[in-house]
């Protein structure tokens, strides 16, 4: 199911783009509620999971993920939490090579620590999240004025990109034998995007009624995920 539903998610972004054409105001709308979602998870369910698992220095690998999403982000330009920055030189089949990288590599942490989780709290967080970050992408690809067979490669390899991190850590002892640490600096990595993006929702510092209702919605849905014990199939 963890595949399917990794893979499905960047699917999802796609056709969302491709049928219902969102405006960027209901992208921010979804990235709040997706960014509220994901934080919730993440103070309320992997942060108490890591420090009580007694081992040491658990606080520095947060810190060592928020530096690792900083740098992706250096050359993401902020993909992950919204931002979409149109191509100049529209004629110019350009491939965005770094955009594609770093948010692969960001895709690919995100499956690792889904080998050990105990239920699918964390699995609908990243799909919550890949979602909208699949929008982004997948916007971006169409400015850059590729091919449409090459933009679905993109597509398809970034879709393959959090299954492969899944794969790798059911695979290799590495991943279980370090699991606190890597969940750790994923922790990093996800506070890192859940405040950028909520950061972000209100321009200006002015109240957006929708945004915040969104974001409640976010809290409110990942506690009672939370108080359920997480077990949905």
């Amino acid at each position: 199911m963890n595949f399917v539903a990794l893979i499905l998610s960047v699917f999802v972004g796609v056709l969302i783009v491709v049928v219902v054409k969102p405006n960027a105001k209901i992208i921010q709308l979804f990235l709040s509620f997706s960014g509220a979602y994901l934080l919730s998870i993440t103070v309320l369910h992997l942060l108490p999971e890591v420090f009580t698992s007694h081992k040491k220095n658990v606080g520095v690998y947060i810190l060592i993920g928020i530096l690792v999403q900083t740098i992706l982000e250096y050359f993401s330009k902020g993909a992950e939490h919204g931002h979409i920055h149109s191509n100049n030189h529209s004629h110019i089949k350009e491939v965005p090579w770094l955009l594609f990288l770093s948010l692969s590599i960001h895709a690919f942490l995100e499956g690792i620590p889904l080998h050990i989780a105990k239920d699918n709290l964390l699995l609908w967080a990243i799909v919550i999240h890949k979602i909208p970050v699949s929008v982004v992408l997948f916007v971006f690809l169409i400015q850059s004025n590729l091919s449409k067979s090459l933009i679905y490669i993109f597509i398809i390899v970034f879709a393959l990109m959090s299954p492969l991190g899944l794969l790798f850590s059911d695979n290799i002892s590495f991943f279980e034998n370090y699991h606190t640490e890597i969940t750790g600096i994923i922790i990093g990595v996800f506070l890192h995007i859940a405040t950028a993006i909520l950061f972000e929702s209100s321009q200006n510092h002015k109240f957006n009624i929708r945004k915040f209702i969104a974001v409640l919605l976010g809290f409110a849905i990942a506690f009672l995920g939370t108080q359920l014990g997480g077990h949905v199939h």
